[in-house]
């Protein structure tokens, strides 16, 4: 038997030694909350903790073998699996989550719609923390157990959160195939407008990455008119889609009012992180119209760094620096740019594939201004040919773009020291 209070002393006492904080113990796996929970012998550890805490203390796992990791004793006739995911799936804290995460890891033969419902809070979880291949990993056992069960709407949404994710990490071509199976499952099985609204979110997104977009921008229409007349996160984001592609086409006078549309459909009080995050992508937006508008992108980066304050995650968080370093570029405050730049921890970055290229775009772009010209075009040819072979040929575009106006930009001042 777990002699908790003994656990939580001997944890404290080799944290101690360590000169550890609580909050460097915690590290980025678990909260300070939960740590300190099982300090004071409030909770016994699970496996996955003890596993992750010896790392963190640099210690044997048998440091820890007095103290057996916990399991989830069914109650009533129930499965662990099923009390961990009513526990996790009715609480905002994100330990039972993680406490979902080790039961789902050892649990033997379960009813399959069980384990669905338990992946897609795992998935959820993965997704909010940027644990992009984590989130891959959940996603496509996701997939495979709602074509197990054979149920439209759970194969839809399995297919679209896959189309998601994979689009997020560069995979474009498997996104659209995936994107564009869902949208059929949910227009052929007559499923819910947030069903088929939602699969159509993810195939617009992939269209317009792949270079598809006049198929996109027609989707985008058909979406935006499913969701005429509702005042919802699902209408908001479907014109945020719609104000993407239309960026992506030049049509800046599109961009503009779909974006007014967006931001006004959603009340910050009802979805105050997609409120954020709609002023990161309407930033972004403006950021890339020709000439950049920067004082409506400085007013929703001003916005969202107000709300992220309170709310935001680590992602967001570094979302919102990589478009201040952004701002500052197309504002000439070149030391500033390098400044925010420099502020992010590259070795635990969790932007999307797009934004970590167009990161990189922005570094490759500072080295020229700072006077490595050779070095930073290299590098935007490589970045170009990148993009070209993952098939997002939106981004290349952009690349490609950026690159043959830096030789113009050179060619230029060259004819002018000349004269």
């Amino acid at each position: 038997m777990t002699d908790e209070p003994s656990f939580g002393a001997r944890l404290k006492a080799l944290r101690l030694e360590r000169g550890l904080s609580q909050a460097s113990l915690a590290g980025k796996e678990i909260s300070n909350g939960y740590l300190s929970r099982l300090e004071s012998g409030a909770r016994q550890p699970t496996e996955r903790v003890i596993t992750y805490l010896a790392k963190q203390l640099g210690v044997d796992r048998q440091a820890f073998d007095s103290f057996p990791a916990t399991t989830v004793a069914p109650v009533g006739g129930g499965s662990s699996l099923t009390q961990a995911l009513s526990i996790a799936a009715t609480s905002d804290s994100d330990e039972y989550v993680e406490e979902l995460i080790d039961v789902l890891a050892t649990a033997g033969a379960e009813d399959p719609l069980v384990r669905w419902q338990a992946l897609w809070v795992v998935a959820g979880y993965r997704a909010r923390n940027g644990e992009r291949a984590e989130e891959q990993a959940s996603l496509e056992e996701l997939a495979e157990v709602a074509d197990e069960l054979a149920l439209p709407a759970l194969q839809c949404r399995s297919g679209t959160q896959l189309a998601r994710c994979l689009r997020s990490v560069g995979q474009v071509a498997r996104a659209l195939e995936l994107a564009e199976s869902a949208y059929h499952v949910a227009k052929g099985a007559g499923l819910s407008v947030a069903d088929t609204g939602t699969a159509l979110l993810a195939l617009v997104s992939a269209e317009a990455e792949s270079g598809r977009l006049t198929d996109a921008r027609a989707h985008a229409g058909e979406l935006v008119a499913l969701v005429e007349g509702r005042a919802d996160a699902l209408r908001a984001e479907a014109l945020w889609s719609a104000a993407t592609v239309s960026s992506r086409q030049g049509d800046d006078q599109a961009v503009h009012a779909y974006l007014e549309q967006a931001m006004q459909a959603l009340d910050s009080r009802v979805d105050p992180i997609l409120w954020a995050r709609l002023r990161l992508a309407a930033a972004s937006l403006y950021l890339q119209s020709r000439p950049a508008l920067t004082e409506q992108a400085r007013t929703c980066l001003t916005q969202a760094e107000a709300a992220l304050s309170l709310i935001g995650t680590p992602v967001q968080q570094q979302e919102l620096l990589v478009l201040q370093a952004h701002l500052a570029f197309e504002e000439g405050r070149y030391a500033e740019a390098r400044a925010a730049h420099d502020r992010l921890d590259f070795d635990n970055l969790r932007l999307t594939y797009r934004d970590r290229i167009r990161l990189q775009t922005l570094d490759s772009l500072l080295l020229i201004v700072e006077g490595h010209q050779k070095e930073g075009r290299a590098r935007l040819k490589k970045l170009g040919e990148e993009a070209r072979s993952a098939s997002n040929m939106d981004l290349a575009a952009e690349i490609w773009r950026v690159l043959a106006e830096t030789l113009e930009n050179a060619e230029h001042e060259g004819t002018t020291a000349q004269q």
